[in-house]
Protein backbone atom coordinates (compact mmCIF):
# COMPACT_ATOMS: atom_id res chain seq x y z
CA UNK A 1 0.00 0.00 0.00
CA UNK A 2 1.16 3.53 -1.02
CA UNK A 3 0.27 6.52 1.55
CA UNK A 4 2.15 9.28 -0.44
CA UNK A 5 0.01 11.82 0.64
CA UNK A 6 -0.80 10.97 4.39
CA UNK A 7 3.14 10.89 4.98
CA UNK A 8 3.75 13.08 7.89
CA UNK A 9 7.67 13.15 8.31
CA UNK A 10 9.70 15.47 6.36
CA UNK A 11 13.47 13.87 5.84
CA UNK A 12 16.33 15.24 7.96
CA UNK A 13 17.65 17.59 4.52
CA UNK A 14 15.08 19.54 5.76
CA UNK A 15 17.29 20.67 8.57
CA UNK A 16 19.48 22.27 5.68
CA UNK A 17 16.08 24.31 4.57
CA UNK A 18 15.66 25.52 7.99
CA UNK A 19 19.04 26.87 8.75
CA UNK A 20 18.95 29.29 5.00
CA UNK A 21 14.72 29.89 5.60
CA UNK A 22 14.76 29.75 1.96
CA UNK A 23 14.27 27.05 -0.58
CA UNK A 24 16.58 26.89 -3.60
CA UNK A 25 14.92 28.09 -6.76
CA UNK A 26 17.37 27.58 -9.96
CA UNK A 27 14.23 26.77 -11.74
CA UNK A 28 10.20 26.94 -11.51
CA UNK A 29 7.62 23.92 -11.52
CA UNK A 30 5.62 23.74 -14.65
CA UNK A 31 2.61 21.66 -15.31
CA UNK A 32 2.50 18.87 -16.99
CA UNK A 33 -0.84 18.19 -17.79
CA UNK A 34 -4.54 19.14 -16.29
CA UNK A 35 -7.49 17.14 -17.18
CA UNK A 36 -11.64 17.75 -15.56
CA UNK A 37 -11.82 14.46 -13.87
CA UNK A 38 -15.41 14.84 -12.49
CA UNK A 39 -18.74 17.50 -13.29
CA UNK A 40 -21.76 15.31 -12.25
CA UNK A 41 -22.81 17.08 -9.99
CA UNK A 42 -24.48 20.44 -9.93
CA UNK A 43 -21.58 22.19 -7.66
CA UNK A 44 -18.75 19.82 -7.04
CA UNK A 45 -15.98 21.60 -4.94
CA UNK A 46 -13.62 20.54 -1.86
CA UNK A 47 -11.26 18.20 -3.02
CA UNK A 48 -8.80 15.62 -1.79
CA UNK A 49 -6.22 13.01 -3.12
CA UNK A 50 -4.98 9.94 -1.98
CA UNK A 51 -2.78 7.21 -3.40
CA UNK A 52 -3.97 3.68 -2.39
CA UNK A 53 -3.41 0.24 -2.68
CA UNK A 54 -2.14 0.96 -6.16
CA UNK A 55 -5.18 3.28 -7.12
CA UNK A 56 -6.33 6.47 -7.23
CA UNK A 57 -9.42 7.69 -4.79
CA UNK A 58 -9.98 11.52 -5.14
CA UNK A 59 -13.46 12.84 -2.93
CA UNK A 60 -15.34 15.64 -2.90
CA UNK A 61 -18.69 17.60 -1.94
CA UNK A 62 -21.52 17.38 -4.69
CA UNK A 63 -24.36 20.00 -4.05
CA UNK A 64 -26.28 22.63 -5.63
CA UNK A 65 -23.98 25.40 -4.72
CA UNK A 66 -21.34 26.26 -2.52
CA UNK A 67 -23.36 26.68 0.23
CA UNK A 68 -26.90 25.91 1.84
CA UNK A 69 -29.38 25.20 -0.01
CA UNK A 70 -29.33 21.30 -0.86
CA UNK A 71 -27.16 19.11 1.44
CA UNK A 72 -23.84 17.90 0.23
CA UNK A 73 -23.04 14.51 -0.19
CA UNK A 74 -19.38 13.32 -0.48
CA UNK A 75 -18.30 11.50 -3.67
CA UNK A 76 -15.57 9.28 -3.90
CA UNK A 77 -14.13 8.71 -7.60
CA UNK A 78 -11.74 6.06 -8.34
CA UNK A 79 -8.98 5.80 -10.76
CA UNK A 80 -6.23 3.04 -11.91
CA UNK A 81 -4.01 5.55 -14.26
CA UNK A 82 -5.61 9.00 -13.08
CA UNK A 83 -7.36 9.82 -16.42
CA UNK A 84 -10.20 7.31 -16.29
CA UNK A 85 -12.55 8.16 -13.47
CA UNK A 86 -15.35 6.30 -12.02
CA UNK A 87 -17.81 6.64 -9.00
CA UNK A 88 -16.80 4.68 -6.47
CA UNK A 89 -19.06 5.24 -3.52
CA UNK A 90 -21.33 8.50 -2.34
CA UNK A 91 -21.79 9.25 1.40
CA UNK A 92 -24.74 10.82 2.24
CA UNK A 93 -26.69 11.95 6.15
CA UNK A 94 -29.78 13.10 6.00
CA UNK A 95 -30.63 16.70 7.08
CA UNK A 96 -27.10 16.73 7.38
CA UNK A 97 -24.59 19.23 4.95
CA UNK A 98 -21.49 17.15 4.33
CA UNK A 99 -18.43 19.17 3.58
CA UNK A 100 -15.14 19.38 3.02
CA UNK A 101 -13.82 16.18 2.82
CA UNK A 102 -10.49 14.77 3.40
CA UNK A 103 -8.51 11.45 3.37
CA UNK A 104 -6.29 9.42 5.72
CA UNK A 105 -4.50 6.08 5.69
CA UNK A 106 -5.15 4.85 9.57
CA UNK A 107 -2.12 3.04 11.08
CA UNK A 108 -4.40 -0.21 10.58
CA UNK A 109 -4.80 0.05 6.74
CA UNK A 110 -8.33 1.50 6.83
CA UNK A 111 -9.49 4.66 4.82
CA UNK A 112 -10.78 7.59 7.57
CA UNK A 113 -12.84 9.69 5.78
CA UNK A 114 -13.60 13.47 7.98
CA UNK A 115 -15.82 16.37 7.34
CA UNK A 116 -17.60 18.91 8.30
CA UNK A 117 -21.46 18.22 9.01
CA UNK A 118 -23.87 21.61 9.02
CA UNK A 119 -27.29 21.82 9.68
CA UNK A 120 -29.67 24.75 8.12
CA UNK A 121 -32.93 25.41 8.70
CA UNK A 122 -34.95 27.39 6.36
CA UNK A 123 -31.47 28.33 4.69
CA UNK A 124 -29.90 29.83 7.46
CA UNK A 125 -27.37 28.06 9.31
CA UNK A 126 -28.14 26.22 12.82
CA UNK A 127 -25.24 24.20 14.12
CA UNK A 128 -22.26 21.79 12.92
CA UNK A 129 -19.78 19.27 14.24
CA UNK A 130 -17.36 17.08 12.59
CA UNK A 131 -18.19 13.63 10.83
CA UNK A 132 -16.08 10.53 10.03
CA UNK A 133 -16.50 7.65 8.08
CA UNK A 134 -14.12 4.69 7.46
CA UNK A 135 -13.60 1.69 4.90
CA UNK A 136 -11.52 -0.71 4.06
CA UNK A 137 -11.29 -0.11 -0.01
CA UNK A 138 -12.44 3.33 -0.50
CA UNK A 139 -16.11 1.89 -1.74
CA UNK A 140 -18.19 0.66 1.14
CA UNK A 141 -17.76 3.28 3.99
CA UNK A 142 -19.12 3.11 7.56
CA UNK A 143 -22.33 5.67 7.65
CA UNK A 144 -20.79 9.09 9.13
CA UNK A 145 -20.66 9.45 12.94
CA UNK A 146 -20.13 12.77 14.86
CA UNK A 147 -17.69 13.59 17.04
CA UNK A 148 -16.51 16.34 18.78
CA UNK A 149 -19.03 18.95 20.37
CA UNK A 150 -21.34 21.05 18.54
CA UNK A 151 -20.22 24.18 16.71
CA UNK A 152 -16.30 22.40 16.02
CA UNK A 153 -15.34 21.57 12.57
CA UNK A 154 -12.28 19.06 12.49
CA UNK A 155 -10.89 19.49 8.80
CA UNK A 156 -7.81 17.78 8.32
CA UNK A 157 -6.34 14.73 9.70
CA UNK A 158 -2.41 14.23 9.79
CA UNK A 159 -1.12 10.34 11.16
CA UNK A 160 2.04 10.35 13.49
CA UNK A 161 3.45 7.49 15.15
CA UNK A 162 -0.06 5.93 16.03
CA UNK A 163 -2.35 9.16 16.68
CA UNK A 164 -4.15 11.28 14.29
CA UNK A 165 -3.67 14.78 14.89
CA UNK A 166 -6.35 17.50 13.78
CA UNK A 167 -7.25 21.31 13.95
CA UNK A 168 -10.81 22.18 14.95
CA UNK A 169 -11.95 25.36 13.85
CA UNK A 170 -14.79 26.35 16.82
CA UNK A 171 -17.24 29.01 15.67
CA UNK A 172 -19.59 29.84 12.92
CA UNK A 173 -17.55 32.46 10.99
CA UNK A 174 -18.07 35.41 12.56
CA UNK A 175 -14.68 36.57 14.70
CA UNK A 176 -12.86 35.46 16.29
CA UNK A 177 -12.45 32.48 15.27
CA UNK A 178 -10.80 29.68 17.57
CA UNK A 179 -8.52 26.61 16.41
CA UNK A 180 -8.29 23.92 18.66
CA UNK A 181 -5.46 21.00 18.77
CA UNK A 182 -6.29 17.40 19.03
CA UNK A 183 -5.66 14.09 18.97
CA UNK A 184 -6.72 10.51 19.11
CA UNK A 185 -6.28 7.07 18.56
CA UNK A 186 -8.88 5.90 16.38
CA UNK A 187 -10.48 9.22 14.87
CA UNK A 188 -13.72 8.21 17.26
CA UNK A 189 -12.64 9.44 20.54
CA UNK A 190 -9.88 13.01 20.78
CA UNK A 191 -7.78 14.49 23.37
CA UNK A 192 -7.83 18.13 23.33
CA UNK A 193 -3.92 19.58 23.23
CA UNK A 194 -4.12 23.31 23.07
CA UNK A 195 -5.29 26.20 21.36
CA UNK A 196 -3.83 28.02 19.08
CA UNK A 197 -3.38 31.84 19.72
CA UNK A 198 -2.47 34.19 17.40
CA UNK A 199 0.07 36.67 17.88
CA UNK A 200 -2.82 39.60 16.49
CA UNK A 201 -5.06 38.52 19.85
CA UNK A 202 -8.10 37.82 17.15
CA UNK A 203 -7.45 34.35 17.65
CA UNK A 204 -8.85 33.74 14.02
CA UNK A 205 -7.33 30.58 13.02
CA UNK A 206 -9.25 28.27 10.43
CA UNK A 207 -8.76 25.70 7.62
CA UNK A 208 -5.63 23.43 9.12
CA UNK A 209 -3.06 21.30 7.77
CA UNK A 210 -0.45 20.16 10.04
CA UNK A 211 2.58 17.85 9.17
CA UNK A 212 5.66 16.44 11.24
CA UNK A 213 9.41 17.49 10.75
CA UNK A 214 11.76 14.87 11.81
CA UNK A 215 13.14 16.10 14.85
CA UNK A 216 9.29 15.84 16.09
CA UNK A 217 8.30 19.15 15.41
CA UNK A 218 5.00 19.73 14.16
CA UNK A 219 4.43 22.64 11.38
CA UNK A 220 0.86 24.52 10.84
CA UNK A 221 -0.12 26.04 7.52
CA UNK A 222 -3.44 27.76 8.63
CA UNK A 223 -6.26 30.06 6.97
CA UNK A 224 -6.36 32.96 6.77
CA UNK A 225 -2.62 33.59 6.83
CA UNK A 226 -0.39 32.33 9.28
CA UNK A 227 2.45 29.50 9.83
CA UNK A 228 3.07 27.85 12.84
CA UNK A 229 5.73 25.48 13.98
CA UNK A 230 6.08 23.46 17.76
CA UNK A 231 7.79 21.33 19.86
CA UNK A 232 6.72 18.48 22.02
CA UNK A 233 4.06 18.29 23.46
CA UNK A 234 2.91 20.79 20.71
CA UNK A 235 1.33 23.37 23.64
CA UNK A 236 3.53 26.17 22.78
CA UNK A 237 3.36 27.93 19.39
CA UNK A 238 5.72 29.93 17.67
CA UNK A 239 3.90 31.94 14.33
CA UNK A 240 4.63 33.83 11.19
CA UNK A 241 2.50 35.92 9.28
CA UNK A 242 2.36 34.90 5.65
CA UNK A 243 2.42 37.80 3.32
CA UNK A 244 -1.01 36.99 1.92
CA UNK A 245 -3.90 35.35 2.67
CA UNK A 246 -5.15 31.43 1.84
CA UNK A 247 -7.91 29.11 1.91
CA UNK A 248 -7.96 25.79 1.76
CA UNK A 249 -4.02 25.47 2.90
CA UNK A 250 -2.66 22.35 2.51
CA UNK A 251 1.12 20.92 1.75
CA UNK A 252 3.47 17.76 1.73
CA UNK A 253 6.72 17.22 2.43
CA UNK A 254 8.42 15.82 -0.01
CA UNK A 255 11.62 12.69 -0.35
CA UNK A 256 14.51 15.55 -0.51
CA UNK A 257 13.02 18.03 2.38
CA UNK A 258 11.44 20.70 0.55
CA UNK A 259 7.95 21.46 1.26
CA UNK A 260 5.43 23.00 -0.92
CA UNK A 261 1.91 23.94 -0.46
CA UNK A 262 -1.30 24.93 -2.14
CA UNK A 263 -4.46 26.82 -1.87
CA UNK A 264 -6.90 29.69 -3.36
CA UNK A 265 -5.32 33.18 -3.69
CA UNK A 266 -7.01 36.09 -3.53
CA UNK A 267 -6.59 38.71 -5.81
CA UNK A 268 -7.71 42.76 -6.07
CA UNK A 269 -11.21 42.81 -6.94
CA UNK A 270 -12.26 39.95 -6.07
CA UNK A 271 -10.77 37.18 -8.13
CA UNK A 272 -9.61 33.84 -7.01
CA UNK A 273 -7.08 31.35 -8.22
CA UNK A 274 -5.71 28.32 -7.34
CA UNK A 275 -1.98 28.02 -6.82
CA UNK A 276 1.43 26.01 -5.73
CA UNK A 277 3.82 27.75 -3.84
CA UNK A 278 7.17 27.16 -1.98
CA UNK A 279 6.91 26.66 1.81
CA UNK A 280 9.11 27.04 4.73
CA UNK A 281 8.32 27.69 8.63
CA UNK A 282 8.62 30.99 8.24
CA UNK A 283 7.77 31.67 4.17
CA UNK A 284 5.21 30.66 1.52
CA UNK A 285 5.97 31.76 -1.71
CA UNK A 286 3.19 31.28 -4.67
CA UNK A 287 5.03 30.32 -8.03
CA UNK A 288 2.54 28.48 -10.06
CA UNK A 289 -1.05 29.06 -10.88
CA UNK A 290 -3.15 26.45 -12.09
CA UNK A 291 -6.02 27.03 -14.64
CA UNK A 292 -8.60 28.34 -12.57
CA UNK A 293 -10.62 31.20 -11.30
CA UNK A 294 -13.51 32.29 -9.18
CA UNK A 295 -15.01 29.27 -6.63
CA UNK A 296 -11.79 27.40 -6.94
CA UNK A 297 -9.17 25.86 -4.73
CA UNK A 298 -9.10 23.09 -1.61
CA UNK A 299 -6.50 21.03 -2.86
CA UNK A 300 -5.18 17.62 -2.78
CA UNK A 301 -1.67 16.54 -2.68
CA UNK A 302 0.44 13.55 -3.74
CA UNK A 303 3.91 12.94 -4.37
CA UNK A 304 4.12 10.10 -6.54
CA UNK A 305 6.70 8.53 -9.51
CA UNK A 306 8.60 12.04 -9.74
CA UNK A 307 5.48 14.23 -9.56
CA UNK A 308 3.05 16.33 -7.92
CA UNK A 309 -0.53 15.48 -8.27
CA UNK A 310 -3.01 17.71 -7.62
CA UNK A 311 -6.95 17.60 -7.44
CA UNK A 312 -8.83 20.94 -7.02
CA UNK A 313 -12.01 22.66 -7.96
CA UNK A 314 -12.64 25.51 -10.37
CA UNK A 315 -15.30 27.40 -11.65
CA UNK A 316 -13.45 29.22 -14.72
CA UNK A 317 -14.49 27.25 -17.52
CA UNK A 318 -18.66 28.05 -16.19
CA UNK A 319 -19.31 24.96 -13.76
CA UNK A 320 -17.76 24.05 -10.95
CA UNK A 321 -15.66 20.88 -11.87
CA UNK A 322 -13.16 18.87 -10.19
CA UNK A 323 -9.54 18.94 -11.75
CA UNK A 324 -6.19 16.92 -11.75
CA UNK A 325 -2.92 18.47 -12.68
CA UNK A 326 0.44 16.69 -12.40
CA UNK A 327 3.11 19.06 -12.23
CA UNK A 328 6.78 18.59 -12.64
CA UNK A 329 9.67 20.23 -9.51
CA UNK A 330 12.54 21.47 -9.98
CA UNK A 331 15.23 19.06 -9.26
CA UNK A 332 16.65 20.96 -6.66
CA UNK A 333 13.31 21.81 -5.03
CA UNK A 334 11.93 18.16 -4.04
Amino acid sequence: MTTANTRSICVPAFAAILTTGLVAAAAEPEIVSVKKIWDQGAHNAFTDLVRFEGRWLCVFREADQHARGEDGKIRVIGSLDGRAWRSAALVAETGIDLRDPKLSVMPDGRLMLVAGGSIYEDGRYRTRAPRVAFSPDGREWTAPRKVLAEDHWLWRVTWHDGWAYGVSKLGDGRDPRRGMLYRSRDGLTWEWITEFRLPDNTWNASETTLRFLPDERLVALVRPHWIGVSAAPYREWSWTKMGENIGGPNFLCLPGGAMWAAGRQYLEGGECRTVLARLTPTRYEPVLTLPSGGDTSYPGLVWHDGLLWMSYYSSHEGKTAIYLATIRLPRDAK
